[in-house]
């Protein structure tokens, strides 16, 4: 039996404009669980980056609860929530943000040590991440001399010196070409494997062909749900038709 590690229950969001209040997120119910990449997808609008912002704990819903590995972050204070962000959870960004003055190798070890006193560990332990990325000659480049593909891998080790329980990405392949793209899908998959639970929007089929599971938001609203097995590279392209056919009764 699956472990269930966050539980959304009748989740709303809204933002004001003016006068005018935009249902965004509307009372919507879902569950993830441990050992699952799960992947969001849906049209322009739907609110598929606002309702991971909200089960993420980067933003706050309207109204609903949502259940993080036991505990209600929907009426936490800051301080809390800060601690989970530091310790349980960590967040891929499309847009990278790697701290641009400081090396490749001190962006990755800089979080780690914000949870292990003991540097040492976290510096074998960073260029353990770095080599594992094939990254190991470049340790000691800054962001601007090294590519977006390279960035985006020192992102995702930063992300995970941490261990954390859930990994959430907000199309972090988005701005990549299609083979540092793939190299990145590789290295996600791989940690899935070794049972990293992910949870990450996208809008690209070959992101959500190595999911194990599809999430179809429609107008704030879970319009379909699509199961699949561990990511198998020899059905590669039979996933893609099986998730194609999914997307397109669905009006994508």
């Amino acid at each position: 039996m699956k472990t269930s590690v966050l539980k959304v229950d009748k989740l709303c969001k809204s933002f004001v404009t003016g006068k005018t209040a935009v249902n965004v997120i509307k009372n919507l119910e879902l569950e993830i669980y441990e050992g699952d990449f799960t992947v969001i997808m849906g049209s322009s609008g739907s609110g598929k980056s606002t309702l991971l912002y909200n089960i993420s704990g980067m933003d706050t819903p309207t109204s609903g609860s949502v259940n993080l590995l036991g505990k209600d972050i929907s009426i936490m204070k800051e301080k809390d929530m800060a601690s989970i962000r530091k310790k349980d959870i960590s967040f891929i960004f499309q847009s990278i943000n790697l701290l641009p003055d400081i090396t490749l190798f001190e962006n990755i070890a800089y979080c780690g040590y914000g949870v292990n006193k003991n540097k040492k560990e976290i510096n074998e332990k960073t260029s353990k991440l770095l080599k594992s990325f094939s990254l190991e000659q470049d340790g000691d480049k800054y962001p601007s001399e090294v590519s977006g593909g390279m960035q985006q891998r020192v992102a995702i080790a930063r992300a995970i010196i941490t261990d954390p329980k859930i990994l959430f990405g907000d199309e972090p392949t988005g701005a990549l070409n299609s083979t540092i793209g793939e190299e990145v899908l590789d290295i996600l998959l791989d940690l899935n494997n070794k049972g990293q639970t992910i949870v990450m929007v996208t809008h690209d089929v070959k992101v959500a062909s190595r999911a194990s599971r599809l999430i179809y938001l429609k107008d704030g609203r879970i319009d379909g749900e699509l199961n699949l097995e561990k990511f198998p590279k020899k059905d590669y392209k039979k996933r893609e038709v099986l998730i194609f056919e999914f997307l397109n009764e669905r009006g994508w």
